[in-house]
């Protein structure tokens, strides 16, 4: 099986290569996910589920739900990869090994290994976040940036508090088996709307989950060091303004790509990074969930397509980006505007007690989801006093 071991801490990476060609495409997951969580993608860009070191990927996940691309690679050749702590890769069992930059590190170790100079880097969720970790520290080698579902990671991680996320939160936790883990992950991956779209005589759902249930048994549930290890990485993951003016000042093109019923990330938070890229990113906004890849496969297959071909063809930034102004966001655009036409103090001031107000909801609310967690392994591991019978 193809490993690749990073120099000098013994990590070995699992990676797979699809297809043939001289266009380099490297395809980084996310948090939990294994290479065969891309398969829509490898298929839709290689033109073909088949490794190219002969063996045989176990089902991937989605691939029988009706919504492949089906197109062909046109001279792709496309790396996916298990991170570190997931699949068939290494997994450490220290917390400091995991960050978005240790692991831009592995990816970058793979690009050496495979002798790729450079390749077009395309990253989901997590995978996103290393994604632009990698392309800050070796922006030559980057040729495009797709970042899918993606946020700046800290605080930014929290889904909205509503009774959905704060169910799939609980739910999440006190998954034990793959069962239990599928049915959580659907509502965490895919639109309500999507799941209960009828596939001939069964729900989405139904077939989904089947082909869950059995890609989890097949991998395995992610080890505690390593689900951990990733949580720590998406937690202390930050992009330095110098980070992003690196990304911007090298001029390859950027694509946003996202789901607008994420419930884990918020499309507030994609549009920002967006922003702060223009005028070299282009923001493309699906009806989807989380795993939009899935979800939406033809038009994400087709938006990553469409960053190659204009990559290659020297698009320039203006013809590429759909983005009017460079602006920190559309909220904060709103409060400069009434800024301008006086009384602009005290809305700033309340924008910015709504923002720590935000921010304290999410902190409380996972210190909660954490408490209650410790409590409840608490509880179970206390035994029971046994008490003699009663001699009257």
């Amino acid at each position: 099986m193809p490993f690749c071991e990073v120099r000098n801490n013994g990590i070995k990476l699992f990676y797979r290569t699809y297809g043939a060609g001289p266009v380099k495409v490297l395809l980084v997951i996310g948090l939990a996910g294994t290479h065969e969580s891309w398969g829509p993608q490898i298929r839709g860009l290689a033109g073909t589920d088949a490794p190219n070191d002969g063996g045989g990927d176990p089902a991937a996940v989605g691939g029988g739900a009706g919504n492949g691309s089906g197109g062909d690679g046109g001279g792709i050749e496309v790396c996916a990869f298990d991170n570190r702590g997931m699949g068939r890769s290494s997994v450490p069992t220290k917390k400091a090994s995991y960050t978005t930059k240790i692991m831009a590190k592995d990816a970058i170790a793979i690009m050496d290994h495979l002798g790729w100079k450079e390749a077009h880097v395309f990253g989901h969720s997590m995978g996103a976040m290393i994604a632009c970790k990698l392309a800050a520290m070796v922006p030559n080698r980057i040729l495009s940036l797709a970042v899918l579902n993606v946020t700046g990671g800290g605080f930014e991680c929290f889904p909205k508090l509503d009774r959905k996320t704060v169910s799939i939160a609980f739910r999440f936790l006190r998954a034990k088996t793959p069962e239990q883990r599928a049915a959580v992950d659907l509502d965490t991956h895919y639109s309500t709307e999507y799941l209960e779209e009828y596939v001939g005589s069964n729900t989405r759902r139904a077939i989904l989950y089947q082909e869950y249930v059995k890609a989890i048994s097949a991998s395995g549930m992610q080890s505690p060091y390593g689900f951990e290890g990733q949580v720590n990485a998406c937690w202390r993951h930050k992009m330095t303004p110098r980070e992003i003016e690196m990304i911007r000042s090298t001029g390859f093109l950027v694509s946003v790509i996202h789901g607008r019923h994420d419930v884990i990330a918020q499309m507030y938070y994609a549009k920002r990074l967006a922003q702060k890229l223009h005028p070299f990113a282009r923001m493309v906004d699906l009806h989807g969930g989380h795993l939009v890849s899935h979800e939406r496969t033809e038009e994400v297959n087709q938006a990553l397509l469409e960053l190659i071909k204009a990559s290659e063809m020297k698009v320039s930034p203006e013809d590429w980006t759909n983005l009017t102004t460079k602006s920190p966001g559309w909220i904060r655009t709103k409060f400069a505007l009434i800024n301008n036409t006086g009384g602009g103090s005290n809305v700033s001031i309340a924008y910015s007690m709504l923002e720590r107000l935000h921010i304290f909801l999410l902190y409380f609310f996972s210190l909660f989801v954490l408490v209650f967690e410790y409590g409840r392994k608490a509880i179970r591991s206390l035994k029971p006093v046994k008490v003699g019978a009663s001699l009257t």
